[in-house]
């Protein structure tokens, strides 16, 4: 489907993408300089385990995955801090753990957004205690509002001002399937 105007999304039922932010195509260049430059950092003889953070980076994860050229594991955690709203609600439920041992390995968390950065401070410690050789960040969308530790080394772009929705971010889990990253109206939340 080719998008004229984002108003008119039939994905979006009756509410109003204000305006499209990221594009697929803009989504597509940067997850693949993404892809290549985590192939690049990560030693020869250390696996990749990718963790993506659900629901939000299934979309971005299944792309990152794909773009990184060499071999790759997955696995998931779910947390929870916005709970149908559109500001984070300060308290991380943890709904699933990873089954994989992060020990020894180069583990990449990959989130959709970091926003308060509540979720990934309530976590990083949680993979810390693990002992992977690496522990990575890679962000589809950062908002720059907090400073983690560690930073989030991949970041495929500053997050403008605006509920942000689409390409696996959403509103009280609609907009998960428009394949661009657009501005929803704010009398939405």
């Amino acid at each position: 489907m080719t998008l004229t105007d984002p108003r008119s999304d039939p994905r979006t039922g009756e509410h109003v993408i204000e305006r499209v932010v990221f594009s697929e195509a803009d989504l597509a260049n940067r997850i693949g300089e993404i892809g290549r430059e985590i192939a690049a950092a990560a030693p020869a003889d250390e696996e990749i385990l990718l963790i993506g953070m659900l629901k939000g980076s299934f979309l971005f994860l299944a792309d990152l995955a794909r773009a990184i050229p060499r071999p790759v594991k997955l696995d998931f955690m779910v947390a929870a801090s916005y709970h149908a709203g559109t500001v984070s609600s300060g308290e991380v439920t943890l709904k699933y753990r990873p089954d994989t041992s992060l020990e020894g390995r180069f583990v990449v968390i990959v989130e959709d957004i970091i926003d308060s950065g509540t979720t990934l401070k309530r976590l990083l410690p949680v993979f810390e205690a693990q002992k992977p050789a690496h522990l990575e960040v890679c962000a589809l969308l950062h908002k720059r509002l907090v400073a983690l530790d560690p930073p989030a080394r991949w970041v495929g772009f500053d997050a403008p001002p605006g509920f942000l929705v689409g390409y696996g971010l959403d509103f009280a889990e609609q907009f998960r399937n428009l394949p661009y990253v657009g501005v929803l109206q704010s009398d939405a939340g």
